[in-house]
């Protein structure tokens, strides 16, 4: 029996409304790809339109839905607030799913103050300017799922990522405080981490052969994760399979955080 027999029937998320930021590639594109093929009514946003135009069109294309874009730097409360009151001013939020993040490599003594606060305002300022104006709707509704984009570097530091590890602690301490504050209200809120994904994001990572060769070697399935392999965590969490979890850390990461 195949795992789409199990879960993903077709409907599974119909007429839910799902925000994906960052949903214009790599992870981001594959679970808001996987929510349309569910039935859900998508949307994504992003800085780059041009980007969020092109998967948009090839969703379309694919399913003869509309799915709906916008233009957002979302480390601006007001861009953000500005964003949420156009797109959701005729029907509230279900699923949102704070994907869109950034990273910059290198010893934290280079580090500019500026280079800093702007990935701190990428990765964590902007998870909670969305979350904080979509709660409201979902507490009137008392239903709701948060999905927050976490990571290894959530939990465990190596060189050179030590901004990116420490917004990625602080999504970790997000999910978890936030899962308990909303619980009453019947809104759950967990976060995915994953491993090493072949994205966009780790390009110069996957390139480098010896890096990936350790990678390799370091995870217990032997390779690295394929984007495609997020997308089932993602349903998971979105779905009324996933009613009574709340504050969980889903590591989808080929048993790297197990392992030493």
């Amino acid at each position: 029996m195949q795992l789409d027999d199990l879960m993903f029937k077709p409907g599974l998320l119909k007429g839910q409304r799902v925000l994906v930021t960052g949903g214009g590639t790599g992870l981001g594109k594959v679970m808001g790809r996987r929510f349309l093929e569910l039935g859900a009514d998508l949307m994504i946003c992003g800085r780059r339109e041009a980007v969020l135009a092109a998967t948009a069109q090839e969703f379309e294309a694919a399913f003869g839905r509309p799915v709906r874009i916008h233009r957002v730097d979302l480390r601006h409360a007001e861009a953000v607030d500005e964003l949420m009151e156009v797109a959701f001013r005729d029907r509230p939020l279900d699923i949102l799913v704070n994907n869109a993040a950034a990273n910059r490599r290198g010893p934290l003594d280079s580090f500019g103050i500026e280079q800093w606060r702007s990935l701190m305002a990428t990765n964590l300022d902007g998870p909670f300017y969305v979350t904080r104006v979509v709660i409201p709707g979902m507490k009137a509704r008392r239903r709701g799922k948060i999905i927050n984009l976490c990571s290894l570097a959530s939990d465990i530091g190596r060189p050179n990522i030590v901004p990116y590890a420490v917004s990625k602690g602080g999504m970790r301490m997000l999910t978890r405080a936030l899962a308990v504050e909303l619980a009453p209200h019947n809104i759950q809120v967990n976060g995915i981490a994953p491993g090493f994904f072949k994205t966009e994001m780790n390009a110069a990572l996957s390139d480098d052969r010896e890096f990936s060769a350790w990678v390799a070697r370091r995870t217990p399935a032997g390779r690295w994760g394929e984007a495609q392999e997020i997308a089932g965590a993602a349903v998971f969490l979105a779905s009324a399979a996933a009613d009574y979890v709340t504050g969980h850390l889903l590591a989808v990461d080929g048993g790297f955080g197990a392992a030493y």
